[in-house]
């Protein structure tokens, strides 16, 4: 019975269930690119030089600059895992 059930909901079950996968590989490549100390070190840099051009104040470059270094800690951290991140 269960086999057959399978297959009369696969119409409905599997665009769902691909969506649902579609969806978490975004999610893992979006969090991916957020912590890649690559990509956090360049905008660490971009910050820094908008702040020597005046476009943003100190506070601001302290705000930035501290979420930044703690996704570059995660990003880290997870290379730093066995099986990287």
């Amino acid at each position: 019975m269960g086999l057959l059930r399978k297959l009369l909901l696969a119409p409905v079950d599997l665009p769902i269930t691909g969506a649902l996968w579609i969806i978490e590989k975004i999610a893992e490549a979006a969090e991916g690119e957020l912590t890649d100390p690559g990509t956090v070190r360049r905008l660490l840099r971009g910050l820094e030089q908008q702040l020597e051009a005046g476009e943003i104040t100190e506070e601001e470059y302290e705000l930035a600059e501290e979420i930044l270094l703690d996704r570059l800690k995660r990003g880290q951290a997870a290379e730093a895992r066995p099986g990287g991140p």
